[in-house]
C-alpha cells in the first residue's frame, strides 16, 4: 500500500536524532583551582583569592552563566544565518543567585544551586518586531545549553 492510499497525502520523512556525545576532563589540585580539557583548550576553574583560591580562572557558576551566553550567541547566529535575518551583533546579560550558607555547609535548608537564573539579551539589528519576536521563540526552543538548564537534565556523578 502507498504513502497516499489512504488519505491522499503523503507523510513526512522521519527525521531520526543526530547525537554527538561531548567529553571533558578536569584535574583538581590541593586547592580549588581545576585545570579542564574541553576541545583541544585548557580553562582554569578557580575561586577567587578572597574566597580561598588562587584567582586562576572564572568560578563554576560564572562558567554556568559563560556557556549560557556562549551557547545564546552561538544559537542566536545560527538562526540568524538559516533565517537570512540581520544580526550585527548581542550584548547578553546573565545574573543569578545562590546560598552561599549551602554551599559552605552552614545551612542545609533551601537549594544548594541557584534560585533562578535572569537572562537579558540586546539584538543590534534592523529585524522588525515580528521577527524579533519570532527569533526569540526559536532561540528559546533551541539553544542546548538553556533547555539542559531549564529541563533539569539528570546528572550522574558516581566514584571511579
Amino acid at each position: 500500500m502507498s504513502d497516499t492510499a489512504c488519505c491522499g497525502t503523503v507523510s513526512a520523512p522521519e527525521i531520526r536524532p543526530k547525537l554527538k556525545t561531548i567529553s571533558i576532563e578536569a584535574r583538581a589540585n590541593d586547592k580549588y583551582k581545576v585545570a579542564v580539557q574541553a576541545g583541544g583548550h585548557t580553562v582554569y576553574v578557580d575561586q577567587s583569592v578572597s574566597a580561598g583560591g588562587d584567582g586562576a580562572g572564572a568560578n563554576p557558576v560564572e562558567y554556568l552563566f559563560v556557556s549560557l551566553a556562549g551557547c545564546i550567541a552561538t544559537t542566536g547566529r545560527i538562526i540568524a544565518n538559516q533565517q537570512k535575518l540581520d544580526l550585527r551583533g548581542m550584548d547578553i546579560k546573565i545574573e543569578g543567585s545562590l546560598d552561599l550558607n549551602i554551599l559552605s555547609g552552614k545551612s542545609r535548608d533551601g537549594r544548594g544551586g541557584l534560585t533562578g537564573i535572569k537572562v537579558s539579551v540586546a539584538l543590534e539589528s534592523a529585524m522588525s518586531e515580528l521577527e524579533r519576536q519570532r527569533f526569540f521563540q526559536e532561540l528559546r526552543s533551541r539553544c542546548p545549553i538553556s533547555d539542559t538548564i531549564a529541563a533539569a537534565t539528570p546528572i550522574t556523578i558516581t566514584a571511579a
